[in-house]
């Protein structure tokens, strides 16, 4: 009835009703999840067509915003799609990431796929989404209201996805508009449904930042110089060794190169030291 063993219960009685909790997730068929999710979040009827934004950046270096998408027939991943961030944004500012995320998604829908004509046959995905899951909580849920209201976008429900105290699993709170913040059942099959897309998306969003910091790392800072060629390059590489010891090099260095002109020493020279090279 108390002490060490009786914690001892408690915790594998806990640990059971987790493990229960998502084996009836796992094991719901699509159509009973999705209709969960329409009478918990109140939608006026099951989405075809979920798509879920997260974003993944170190430190705000090589950030990149992932879409995942979902539907009847379970995660659609030939349409998932990934954002190489543009903007020169404060490192680590989310907010401006989902902003040009969300601008760049639906300027081009509105674009390619105009409304009236964007609806699947009334059983298989369209390309206009019936549903937005954000990973975050008020603020980024005012961020993604507020791009779709400048683009003119209405009647697309967004739900904000915010983690639990200590990112805890199961404490999530959900954000929507016109409604206090809310939480669901803990063992609720749509709650481990949600869960599921937000992690989903955050895998892919994280896969997709490992490819573009690789990316980055390998890019050489000699390809940014206006006016170098394969052949110029090789020949200042073959001289000086790596590309950091050409940004360091003066101009007399520069010019002593076979195949670089004075002209081209100085525009070399000038970009790696107007930089801050």
């Amino acid at each position: 009835q108390r002490g060490e063993k009786k914690d001892m219960v408690d915790h594998a009685l806990a640990n059971a009703r987790e493990a229960l909790g998502r084996e009836l997730a796992e094991t719901a068929t699509q159509e009973r999840l999705l209709s969960g999710l329409t009478e918990r979040f109140g939608l006026a009827a099951p989405p075809k067509r979920i798509e879920v934004y997260d974003n993944s950046h170190i430190m705000g270096t090589s950030p990149v915003g992932a879409m995942i998408v979902a539907g009847p027939e379970g995660f659609a991943k030939s349409q998932y799609r990934k954002f190489n961030i543009r903007s020169d944004l404060t490192p680590g500012d989310d907010y401006g990431m989902m902003r040009e995320m969300l601008g760049r998604r639906f300027a081009r829908l509105l674009k390619e796929a105009p409304r009236e004509a964007a609806g699947g046959d009334g059983e298989t995905m369209g390309p206009w989404p019936d549903l937005l899951l954000i990973d975050g909580g008020k603020g980024q849920l005012a961020a993604a209201t507020a791009v779709l209201a400048e683009l003119g976008v209405t009647g697309v429900p967004l739900i904000g996805v915010a983690k639990g105290p200590e990112r805890d699993a199961g404490k999530e709170t959900f954000h929507m508009a016109g409604r206090e913040p809310f939480m669901l059942q803990p063992r609720d099959p749509v709650l481990y449904f949600v869960q599921r897309l937000r992690d989903e998306a955050h895998r892919f969003a994280i896969g997709s930042h490992r490819t573009r910091r690789k990316n980055d790392m390998a890019r050489n800072p000699l390809d940014e110089v206006a006016g170098i060629g394969p052949t110029r390059k090789r020949a200042l590489l073959q001289h000086f060794g790596t590309a950091k010891a050409v940004s360091r090099a003066s101009m007399e260095d520069l010019i002593a190169v076979q195949g670089i002109s004075a002209q081209m020493a100085k525009l070399i020279y000038d970009h790696f030291h107007e930089n801050g090279g």
